[in-house]
């Protein structure tokens, strides 16, 4: 019997806010910088903006021990297989962001060897914006996951890129949280 099959009461409320806190509050990052955004995503962790205030102190090098990726930087078609492999050795519940222009939708890199967005190998659960997005942009992304967590549910997890949304025609919408809104971007497939 899982936790699928209990009724939601008193009890089971309480415990799954319990859950939730204590999800939101020891999300443990897996290295995975590619490029520059990497560079930001390591001065994040620095004694300036001090990610250990959010549980997040140290940056795993193993995927087992990790249940936050955080695409920092261009992914390469050579790079993918490895990226995905690292997302499926990480525990669930797992989630991603996807840190830059570059790793979002390949920036400027609009060819054969960049894959044009890292939601075409993982699932992702927030996009930062930027090139290089600041560590601001980072923290900002990771309270907004923080959210996420603290209002999902417990006991299932969607992994199918909640960003993303298809569209009529072949087009696709992708919510993109930039500093407190929401950028809603829109192209073709």
């Amino acid at each position: 019997m899982g936790l699928e099959d209990l009724s939601h009461n008193f009890l089971t409320g309480n415990i799954e806010n319990l859950v939730r806190w204590a999800r939101r509050n020891s999300v443990w990052p897996a290295t995975f910088g590619l490029a520059c955004c990497a560079i930001e995503m390591m001065s994040a962790g620095a004694g300036d903006f001090d990610l250990a205030r959010f549980g997040m102190e140290v940056f795993r090098a193993s995927p087992r021990q990790a249940d936050l990726m955080i695409v920092a930087g261009r992914v390469s078609q050579k790079m993918a297989p490895v990226l995905r492999q690292v997302y499926d050795q990480m525990m669930e519940p797992k989630w991603v962001i996807s840190m830059g222009v570059c790793a979002s939708t390949g920036g400027l890199f609009n060819n054969y060897a960049v894959v044009q967005g890292v939601d075409q190998i993982v699932p992702v659960d927030v996009y930062a914006p930027g090139c290089p997005p600041g560590p601001e942009t980072l923290i900002h992304a990771i309270l907004t996951l923080h959210e996420k967590i603290r209002t999902g549910a417990i006991t299932r997890h969607k992994g199918e890129g909640e960003g993303i949304h298809l569209e009529q025609a072949g087009v696709l919408s992708r919510e993109v949280v930039a500093a407190g809104a929401s950028v809603k971007i829109v192209g073709k497939k």
